[in-house]
């Protein structure tokens, strides 16, 4: 039985027991709001859930494993470790000088264990983290005092001195991880696992080039050229995993974007797109400067130049890193020399490599690479220079370079299974020293594990209810169909504009006049009416006709609903549009791109009804309320949060915050709260506030109190969880507080990670599905690979396409409700099929999508116009110089796009 229409929550309206629904005042701010201060945690606390510590933070322990389901045989790219049940000693490190890459701190304790006097490794094998961890299997024999030793590297110019001291810390049991694994003991013992860890990647990081947790080396036997002086690095990714009963050692194929080894020449013409260098007479203009220096500079410490190396000097090959491109050629551009008598004289670099190197510059029109420090004023001109091997690129890759990127890397998942295990047969893991040293042995098949396939909700459009085939969808490996039905809730589009930026050479008024009879139709059939033609049809140019048209079109035409806006390709108009529609108007904008209009299909125009139908208030679909789990028998309100970070190699603009709520019981509306924050910050600093939005605007919409709030926290890796889950919880549980004292809803917070490298695999052929032989949506697996003794399970709820599906791993932080595993994974798998902009389950659940959503279009509404595109590029310097408070403004939501989802 579900509530009449007048009341928008669809909960029981069966009287509910006291403690359930507990018979409160409605959710007002007090008459003297608390402050935002976390409830103390003493005795005086209301009693209710604990409020958790960083430094204790246990999370809870799994509520048994699911059963609902059909079975399913998989394997997983994780393979056993077997160790013996004995201790490790682990040792504290301190090299002086101590700002030398991990390359050269593994060189110093390479040279150390070989040839250190007095003798301290005497048929050991230790292993190093590069950093300052140290392992041995037997102690070494200099006590517990710290131990002081001088190492000399030899280097090309001169010897370098190195001073390594060393110190006993503890005995690392491994017999203890062991029984942690067994689940004897309450704590996994993570130095165990770290010690680990360091012996697997020891000889792999001597051996190639380490990215993060992947392991790379220089192509051999392909080629992919990614364009503008980048290519594509195959490798390989490791990691040490505790799971149920034993240590697993996590093995993928991975890829990542490298600069090309090759001369600064070749390297300028590939980002300037010269096809040949000959035909560059001229000096370069200023904007190919500039686009070559971004390339080739560093941009801040946390992505310098790149290195390069001389070719000028016999074999004597000097490193440098770029800091600079000169604005002048090398003809022209001089530095101050000092002669043999001591006097000093401006002197071009061409002139100096004519005099100096007996060597008539080539290309003395183009600049000079400004190397080393900058006071220092070394010039080198780009024809003796090369760029040197193994540099990862760090900065984002161009929309054809990552086109590129997925082409070269996609796998079908039987394709990515075999290239895996040849991967583990040539890495030969037991034939490595240091594992042998370690008593270690890494199983060569892939564990097999069991999984489900958890049923699809059934989908609910509009309709008369008698004809249940016309207004159900079932879906079908997580796709369904949407023709022949209407939506749950069609909006009627009566005033409504189109504005082209295409120039009409583009998009002619034929196209225009064709989409707008294609799209009525097609929205018409969806029960979303588009009545009559646009009250307004016109032509624009560029950004900045954005603003004063539209504020024209709000004046103008009265209950305006809708403007249409087509795009000419990529653009800064759409940042604008954003901006203008979003912010500053409260007008819902849909853009679509010109060679949609010009080519109508009906696949695009239902897409742009779907969102449409949203923007405007409306309901797409509704999960079939008797198909859905208990927790929706009461008032829940379901958030998705998420922070989104600028590029790599941006030090100045901000981190953005995103949370978004359901509004009712379906769930399919949403509502967001968005927030500026420090750079790179994860942590979302003022959660209390913007939740406390959301649980007032839920209250409005439906006139509950939530009884339970779940929370899907995307983008938050392992070592975060005691950090997120201290102040995330505690600020939620302050939101409900400052609404109303002794306001406790049961809180269940769980991390949704999609960036981790475990893959499945059927192990039947016939389970394999479509082309790309990957599982089905739905596949959970909820043991085997997963945590010893936590509350975790991958999901995998879309169809894979392209490539090898990526199951989300859910780790639960903390769970008030008392969720069993089978109704979370019922209820996560549900939530995947609410999202509005497809007819299909997506990868994740639909608020954490959401959230995503949110944060990416408040970076967009942080655009200055004429400054950059949104599109995070590093050269808009727009939010450096930008006040805090300017940015929260920039990014505030007008109160009429707040009420509908905007962000779809």
């Amino acid at each position: 039985m579900y509530q009449p229409p007048h009341l928008p929550y669809g909960f029981p309206v069966t009287p509910q027991p006291p403690l359930q629904r507990p018979q409160m005042p409605p959710i007002q701010p007090p008459i003297q709001p608390p402050q935002h201060q976390p409830p103390p945690p003493q005795p005086g606390i209301p009693s209710g859930p604990p409020q958790p510590h960083l430094e204790q933070a246990i999370l809870p322990r799994r509520p048994g494993t699911g059963k609902e389901g059909r079975p399913i045989t998989l394997r997983a790219n994780h393979f056993r470790i077997a160790m013996p049940l004995e201790d490790i000693h682990h040792y504290d490190v301190n090299i002086m000088p101590d700002k030398c890459p991990r390359r050269v701190n593994r060189e110093v304790i390479e040279t150390l264990v070989k040839h250190s006097t007095p003798k301290i490794f005497t048929n050991q094998l230790p292993v190093f983290d590069g950093r300052k961890n140290l392992y041995s299997r037997e102690q070494l024999p200099i006590g517990k005092e710290r131990v002081e030793i001088e190492v000399i590297l030899p280097g090309e110019a001169k010897e370098r001195t190195f001073k390594v001291s060393i110190k006993w810390v503890a005995r690392v049991s491994l017999k203890a991880l062991d029984q942690a694994l067994e689940g004897r003991l309450s704590l996994i013992p993570y130095d165990s696992i770290q010690a680990l860890d360091v012996v697997m990647r020891h000889l792999p990081s001597m051996t190639y080039t380490p990215v993060g947790r992947s392991f790379f080396s220089a192509p051999e036997n392909y080629f992919h050229p990614l364009g503008g002086g980048r290519e594509v690095w195959f490798g390989f990714h490791q990691s040490v995993r505790p799971t149920m009963w034993k240590m697993m050692l996590n093995i993928d194929v991975s890829a990542t974007a490298f600069y090309k080894a090759q001369p600064v020449i070749d390297f300028l013409c590939e980002v300037l797109e010269i096809q040949n260098i000959n035909e560059q007479r001229r000096p370069l203009t200023d904007s190919q400067r500039v686009k070559f220096t971004k390339e080739i500079k560093g941009l801040c410490h946390f992505n310098p130049g790149l290195k390069i190396e001389i070719t000028h000097c016999g074999n004597m090959r000097r490193k440098y890193r770029v800091c600079n491109v000169t604005r002048r050629p090398a003809q022209t551009q001089t530095f101050p020399l000092q002669l043999e008598n001591g006097q000093t004289v401006e002197c071009t670099v061409a002139k100096y490599f004519k005099d100096k190197h007996r060597r008539i510059l080539q290309y003395p029109h183009l600049p000079c690479l400004q190397v080393g420090q900058e006071q220092r004023h070394t010039y080198l001109p780009l024809e003796v220079c090369n760029i040197v091997a193994g540099q990862r690129c760090i900065k984002k890759l161009t929309d054809t370079q990552t086109s590129t990127m997925i082409k070269a890397t996609a796998r079908s998942a039987p394709d990515r299974e075999k290239e895996i295990n040849n991967l583990v047969h040539k890495a030969g893991f037991n034939k490595d020293p240091y594992v042998r040293e370690f008593g270690l042995s890494i199983s060569t098949k892939m564990v097999e594990i069991h999984g489900r396939i958890i049923q699809a909700p059934k989908i609910q459009y509009g309709g008369k209810q008698l004809q249940q085939n016309r207004t159900q969808a079932i879906p079908n490996q997580g796709v369904w169909d949407m023709r022949g039905k209407q939506f749950h809730t069609g909006v009627e589009i009566r005033v409504w504009a189109i504005a082209c930026f295409a120039p009409q050479h583009q998009c002619r008024e034929e196209s225009l006049r064709n989409f707008t009879a294609q799209l009525q139709k097609i929205s018409n059939d969806a029960g979303m009416p588009i009545i009559g033609q646009p009250c307004f049809c016109k032509y624009a140019v560029g950004a900045d006709q954005v603003e004063p048209m539209f504020k024209h079109l709000k004046k103008t035409f009265n209950g305006l609903q809708l403007i249409v806006v087509v795009l000419p390709g990529k653009t800064p108009v759409y940042a604008e549009v954003k901006r203008v529609g979003d912010t500053l108007l409260g007008i819902a904008t849909q853009c679509v791109q010109v060679k949609n209009v010009n080519r109508t299909t009906a696949q695009t125009l239902s897409n742009l009804c779907l969102k449409i139908n949203v923007k405007l208030g409306g309901v797409n679909n509704i999960l079939v309320p008797s198909f859905r789990p208990a927790v929706f028998l009461k008032p829940v309100i379901f958030l998705g949060a998420d922070v989104t970070h600028p590029p790599a190699g941006d030090d100045k603009k901000p981190s953005i915050a995103a949370l978004v709520g359901s509004m009712d019981a379906h769930p399919s509306r949403y509502c967001a709260s968005v927030r500026v924050q420090t750079h790179r910050q994860e942590i979302i600093a003022d959660l209390a506030g913007m939740c406390r939005e959301l649980l007032m605007q839920f209250y409005r919409s439906t006139r509950f109190k939530p009884t339970r709030i779940v929370m899907y926290r995307d983008g938050v890796s392992e070592g975060q969880f005691p950090q997120v889950l201290a102040h995330e919880l505690r600020a939620i549980r302050e939101a409900c507080c400052s609404l109303e004292q002794g306001y406790q809803p049961g809180i269940t917070f769980i991390v949704v990670q999609k960036r981790h490298h475990t893959r499945l695999f059927c192990a039947d052929k016939m389970e394999q599905i479509g082309k790309s032989g990957n599982i089905p949506a739905g596949t959970t697996v909820d043991t085997g690979i997963t945590h010893p003794t936590e509350f975790d399970f991958y999901l995998c709820s879309h169809a894979g396409i392209q490539g090898t599906s990526r199951p989300s791993h859910y780790h639960v932080l903390w769970d008030d409700n008392d969720f069993s595993a089978d109704e979370l994974q019922s209820t996560t798998y549900q939530l995947c099929h609410t999202y509005v902009r497809c007819t299909r389950s997506v990868s994740i659940p639909a608020p954490a999508y959401y959230a995503h959503l949110v944060a990416f279009r408040a970076r967009y509404h942080l655009v200055e116009k004429d400054h950059d595109s949104g599109e995070g590029s590093h050269h808009s310097g727009s939010s450096g110089g930008r006040s805090f408070e300017d940015m929260m403004r920039a990014v505030k939501v007008h109160a009429d796009t707040l009420r509908v989802m905007y962000f779809a």
